[in-house]
C-alpha cells in the first residue's frame, strides 16, 4: 500500500465528466521487424508485469475522504481488460486512426481498476499497427510515463528483456478502519498549510522587486487573450499528429544561439499562429502557454509520481517575422526560468499536499458545471509540453516503434495541448483539444512543416 501526495491525488480530484485527466500515447508499430501477432503481444506484455508493479495497482480511497487515497495491489486483475484489440475500418490512414484516438481520449477510465489502457490497432492501410496507450495523470508524468514505457521497450528486435521468474500475489486490500484510523491520526499535520502562507508571500514579493528593476519574467496568469479554444470544455476530444526532423531544429538553435525549448515552443506558436489568422481569430497580444517542468532531479520530496512546476511562457504569436519570434520566445524563457527558480522546485506539490479531498472535489465540479471558465480572464491559452523521449530506435515490447505522439490533458478554459516528444531522430507531435473548440485540428498540424521549412531556411540564410 502507498499513499498518493497531494499532486498525485489532484489529478483525480480535479477530474469531471468533461475535464479528463489521463493522458495517452500513439505508438506506429512496424510488424514486418517482428513476427507479430496479438495473442504473442499480450502475452508478452503480461511476461514484463514484474518489472511494473505499478500497472497491477488500483486507487482506494479513504472512507469520508479525510485523507489521499492509497494504491493497493488489485486482486481482481485482469490482463484482458487492459488490452483490446481493435480492427479499424478502411479506409483507414492517418485522419481516421486521429479520429480513434480523439474517441479512445474521450472516455473516462473506470476507477475501480488500474488506471490505465492499450488498445492495439489493427487494418491500417500502411501495414502498421498502432497501440494507443492510456494512463491516468495520477499514476504518470513525463518522466515516470518514459521509464515505464522503457520497461516495455527492447534494443533490437524480438523480445529479449530478463523478468523476475516468480509467482505474483497481490498483497492485501486495507480495511476501511484501517484507512480511516490513519487518517484521523494525520488530521493535527493539515496544520501545515499555515506554514506555507509566509512562503508564498515571499514568492509574491521576489515576483514585485523584480518588476520593479525592470527585468523581464514569467508571464502573468489572467492575463491570456481569449480564442476559440479558451472556453468551456465537452468530454470529446480532436487529436491531430504529425513529425518534424530532430536534426533540422538543432540547426535552427545552433544557429540564432537558442536552446531546443525555444525552437519548440516557436514552432508550436507558427503553427497557431497560421490557424487563427485562417480563421481571423489571431488576437493582438501574444498567447500565453502553461509549460510544465519537470522537478525530478531537483525536489527534495522522494514520495510519489508526478514532480512537476510549471512556467507561463509568452509565445510570440502577435510576431509576423518567424525569426524575431524565436529570438522574443528565447528571452521571455530566459525571464520565466529565472523566476520559475524564485518560486522553487517544491512550491506546487508543498501546496497540493494540503488540498482537502472533499472541498477540491466540489469545486472542480462547480467551476465544471457553471462554466466559470468563461467567466474570468483568461489564465493561460493552451499547455505546451517538452518530453525527453529515447535517442536511439526502440522496439516495443520487441517490434519496432516508427512513431511515438504524446496528447496530454485539455482543462476547462483552455482547451488545447500540445506535446512534443523526441525520438530517435525525430520529434513527434501531438495536438489535442476540445472537439467542439477546435474541431479542425488537423490544420495545426498541417501548418507544422511549413514553419519548420520557414525557420530552417532562415537559419541556412543567416549562416
Amino acid at each position: 500500500m502507498e499513499r498518493l501526495t497531494g499532486l498525485d491525488a489532484s489529478f483525480l480530484y480535479l477530474e469531471t465528466e468533461t475535464q479528463h485527466l489521463h493522458v495517452c500515447a500513439l505508438l506506429l508499430l512496424d510488424p514486418s521487424s517482428a513476427n507479430y501477432s496479438f495473442d504473442e503481444f499480450k502475452a508478452e506484455l503480461g511476461r514484463r508485469l514484474p518489472l511494473i508493479p505499478q500497472m497491477r495497482r488500483r486507487v482506494y480511497e479513504v472512507p469520508f475522504n479525510l485523507d489521499h487515497p492509497v494504491w493497493v495491489e488489485d486482486e481482481n486483475f485482469d490482463l484482458d481488460y487492459h488490452v483490446r484489440r481493435i480492427a479499424i475500418a478502411a479506409p483507414a490512414g492517418r485522419r481516421e486512426l486521429a479520429e480513434l484516438v480523439g474517441d479512445i481520449a474521450g472516455r473516462t477510465m473506470d476507477r475501480d481498476r488500474p488506471l490505465w489502457e492499450m488498445s492495439v490497432v489493427e487494418g491500417l492501410d500502411d501495414g502498421k499497427v498502432a497501440v494507443i496507450c492510456k494512463y491516468h495523470h495520477a499514476a504518470v508524468d513525463g518522466i515516470t510515463g518514459a521509464n515505464l514505457m522503457m520497461h516495455l521497450c527492447d534494443l533490437e528486435p524480438g523480445a529479449t528483456k530478463p523478468v523476475p521468474d516468480q509467482q505474483w500475489h497481490p498483497e492485501r486490500k486495507p480495511s476501511d478502519w484501517q484507512l480511516l484510523a490513519e487518517a484521523v491520526v494525520k488530521l493535527p499535520t493539515k496544520a501545515g498549510i499555515l506554514g506555507m502562507v509566509p512562503k508564498t508571500v515571499g514568492v509574491v514579493a521576489g515576483f514585485a522587486q523584480r518588476r520593479r528593476k525592470n527585468k523581464t519574467g514569467m508571464a502573468i496568469p489572467f492575463s491570456a487573450p481569449r480564442t476559440p479554444f479558451n472556453l468551456a470544455i465537452t468530454p470529446h476530444r480532436a487529436v491531430a499528429f504529425t513529425e518534424a526532423e530532430l536534426d533540422a531544429v538543432k540547426e535552427i538553435r545552433s544557429a540564432f544561439g537558442v536552446k531546443v525549448n525555444d525552437v519548440l515552443l516557436t514552432i508550436v506558436a507558427g503553427a497557431l499562429r497560421a490557424y487563427l489568422e485562417q480563421h481571423d481569430e489571431l488576437p493582438d497580444r501574444s498567447l500565453i502557454a502553461s509549460v510544465p517542468v519537470s522537478v525530478h532531479e531537483s525536489t527534495r520530496h522522494t514520495a510519489g509520481i508526478n514532480k512537476v512546476s510549471t512556467l507561463f511562457a509568452r509565445l510570440g504569436t502577435d510576431i509576423a517575422d518567424p525569426v524575431q519570434r524565436l529570438h522574443e520566445v528565447a528571452e521571455a524563457n530566459r525571464g520565466a526560468k529565472e523566476e520559475h527558480e524564485l518560486i522553487g522546485a517544491d512550491f506546487l506539490q508543498d501546496w497540493s499536499q494540503y488540498a482537502p479531498p472533499n472541498a477540491f472535489r466540489l469545486a472542480s465540479r462547480m467551476y465544471s458545471s457553471l462554466k466559470l471558465a468563461e467567466m474570468h480572464p483568461v489564465v493561460h491559452n493552451l499547455v505546451v509540453s517538452n518530453v525527453p523521449g529515447p535517442p536511439m530506435p526502440l522496439y516495443f515490447l520487441g517490434i519496432r516503434v516508427d512513431g511515438m505522439y504524446p496528447f496530454g490533458p485539455v482543462f476547462h478554459g483552455a482547451g488545447l495541448t500540445a506535446t512534443v516528444l523526441s525520438n530517435n531522430d525525430k520529434l513527434d507531435f501531438g495536438f489535442i483539444a476540445c472537439k467542439e473548440l477546435v474541431p479542425d485540428i488537423a490544420e495545426l498540424a498541417d501548418a507544422v512543416p511549413a514553419v519548420v521549412a520557414e525557420l530552417l531556411s532562415a537559419a541556412r540564410t543567416s549562416i
